[in-house]
């Protein structure tokens, strides 16, 4: 039985006892010995001390941990895979509700759905749909959460050809502010279907997703990387190249250093601008589409043929939790050559080997879906663009930080305003209304209609119309 100390004084010891018996998961508090460990999130820069965490593993746990949480007047963050940058998946003296042990996957083969935990990994739904030859567009990284990815939208590899993960969510379970539970669907709760497909955890905690599968079972793909001082030029190219591009092919550009291994030792430590392709169609055809991209002649290529989940793990051991990030982002119209300039003077003052820049094209099925069909409001945006500044020394944290600072600011100007929220900080209520646009006003309504005392606050918040 975990034991209270002082730092949990308002929270009668006889009320936590009674909520355990309440609960199939556990409650981690300050005096258990697995509390600084089970506080730690992706992001190492973040460290915040929440009074308790309840580690729920069924739908249950989720409404007795919501209504406790009122009944005490507890602050609450929602974690799932603990990826976000802004560490949003934590509270300062309240209660996170850590989804973790909500965790299954289920293929239907007969019309291609997959039903997921509210806690799953991205890497688990690919080891579960890759042996039916299927795939979810998700984003890069295998170890991000589904949940938070999705909330947020979801720009990746297969984004160009099945467009952004909320364009194939089909339905959702749901624990709303009040502990009740709902199923919403195109059929039922259509608001709060439209509100969660891109609107973030603002309205309910998901404890399960369905969407669906397409069919994919191998890519074409990988890195290509010029030095860094060919910037421009490959920027301009690849601006005019991809948005016409099959919808089959997908890469996103990069400016970066190469830390080392499993890279040869000629381009360790020395910046580049890369791009990373991803090519779903047929694969006799492959060669063919990747000509004009060898025809930029990189100093550097290891594109070929793998199984789709390779590719979405092709970075996971360069970047394993417990590192420093810091986070910028916005939208783009195009590469501009003020643009392209202001890439090439900061790329080239990379300040740590894993620190970089990023531009996910938003062309293709992602922007065929309309731009109030859902919340995700920068469909006419060509790009998402990300800094991150990352490292995994703490002594490098106000390095970091002014570097991706500094390259943002460069850019912000050209930028088309708002940034892809999955890419934010926790930059301000002003901020969070220019990424949702004209959308914001819908939200704010929903919101009040099924959270307007604001419950659900830790996240990019949208706050009730008045």
């Amino acid at each position: 039985m975990a034991t209270l100390t002082t730092s949990q004084q308002n929270i009668d010891s006889s009320k936590i006892e009674k909520f355990t018996t309440q609960l199939r998961g556990k409650i981690v508090l300050a005096s258990d010995k697995n509390y600084d460990e089970t506080r730690k999130v992706f992001n190492a820069m973040i460290d915040k001390r929440p009074k308790l965490f309840v580690l729920c593993v069924d739908v249950a746990d989720v409404i007795a941990s919501v209504k406790f949480a009122k009944e005490n007047d507890l602050e609450v963050a929602i974690r799932g895979g603990g990826h976000n940058g802004g560490g949003l998946g934590l509270c300062e003296d309240g209660m996170v509700i850590d989804l973790s042990g909500i965790k299954f996957v289920r293929v239907n083969t007969s019309d291609n759905t997959v039903r997921v935990g509210g806690g799953n990994l991205w890497g688990e739904v690919d080891h579960a749909t890759h042996i039916f030859g299927l795939a979810i567009p998700a984003g890069i990284i295998s170890t991000t959460g589904v949940g938070g990815l999705t909330l947020g939208g979801g720009v990746g590899y297969l984004s160009r050809k099945f467009g952004l993960t909320i364009d194939n969510l089909l339905e959702a379970d749901m624990v709303l502010a009040d502990g009740s539970f709902v199923t919403v669907n195109k059929d039922q709760h259509e608001d709060l279907f439209w509100a969660i497909r891109g609107g973030g955890g603002n309205f309910g905690i998901i404890t399960s997703f369905k969407f669906q599968a397409h069919p994919l079972k191998t890519v074409f793909g990988g890195p290509t990387l010029w030095p860094i001082e060919k910037t421009e030029e490959i920027m301009e190219w690849f601006d005019g190249f991809i948005h016409t591009a099959t919808d089959n092919l997908n890469g996103f550009i990069a400016t970066l250093v190469i830390p080392g291994p499993p890279f040869p030792d000629f381009l360790h430590n020395k910046q580049f601008c890369g791009i990373v392709w991803c090519y779903t169609g047929p694969m006799d055809k492959a060669k063919e589409v990747f000509e004009p991209i060898m025809a930029k002649e990189p100093i550097f290529d290891h594109v070929g043929e793998m199984p789709y989940p390779a590719i979405q793990t092709l970075f996971d051991g360069l970047f394993p939790p417990g590192l420093q990030w810091y986070w910028r982002a916005d939208f783009f119209n195009n590469l501009n050559p003020e643009i392209s300039a202001q890439h090439l003077k900061f790329g080239s003052r990379i300040p740590t080997p894993l620190s970089q820049m990023h531009l996910y094209p938003i062309s293709g099925a992602a922007s065929r879906v309309g731009k109030e069909e859902t919340p995700w409001a920068y469909r006419d945006a060509k790009y998402a663009g990300v800094i991150v500044g990352v490292d995994k020394d703490p002594a490098n944290k106000d390095k970091i930080t002014e570097w991706c600072k500094d390259y943002w600011s460069s850019l912000h100007g050209h930028s088309a305003g708002g940034a892809y929220s999955n890419f934010m900080m926790d930059e301000g209520q002003e901020r969070v209304k220019t990424s949702y646009k004209y959308n914001y006003e819908r939200l704010a309504r929903i919101k009040k209609q099924y959270d307007p005392e604001n419950f659900f606050r830790i996240n990019q918040n949208i706050q009730a119309s008045t």
